[in-house]
């Protein structure tokens, strides 16, 4: 929860804080053109590497196995291109860094290895037994 409201809270101070020492520097008529520019450039290619992946997860199930990587990564495109449509300078270098295929394996990556590390820790069941003679009525 604190999380959260520090993101709803500390993200747009940070894009008011860009958009007035960008403006101060480039003036507003050009800060406001940029941020368009950015926001349709990268819809674009988000668009073209969001057809890149599905025609991937398609050759894998054609391949008739499972497009895991593909489905992160779609959703992970689909993020990118929000982030890039929201206006500011911040939302855009996460969302471009997002789009790139090389950043996008290396988010993932560092995402996946941190989530299965958890799993990998213990690879087995922790149990009791005990011996039930032939003749034990305990037997099933």
């Amino acid at each position: 929860m604190n999380t959260l409201l520090l993101l709803i809270i500390g993200i747009p101070m940070i894009e008011i804080y860009l958009f007035i020492k960008i403006g101060s520097q480039i003036g507003a008529f050009n800060t406001i053109s940029l941020i368009f520019l950015t926001a349709f450039l990268g819809i674009i290619y988000a668009r073209y590497e969001g057809f890149n992946t599905l025609k991937s997860g398609m050759s894998q199930i054609v391949k008739n196995e499972v497009p895991v990587y593909e489905i992160i990564s779609g959703a992970a495109l689909a993020f990118a291109a929000l982030l890039l449509i929201l206006p500011g300078f911040a939302t855009d270098v996460i969302g471009l860094l997002l789009i790139f295929p090389p950043t996008r394996k290396f988010f993932l990556k560092k995402i996946s290895n941190k989530k299965n590390t958890d799993y990998k820790k213990q690879d087995y069941i922790n149990g009791e037994f005990e011996d039930i003679d032939d003749q034990d009525d305990r037997k099933l």
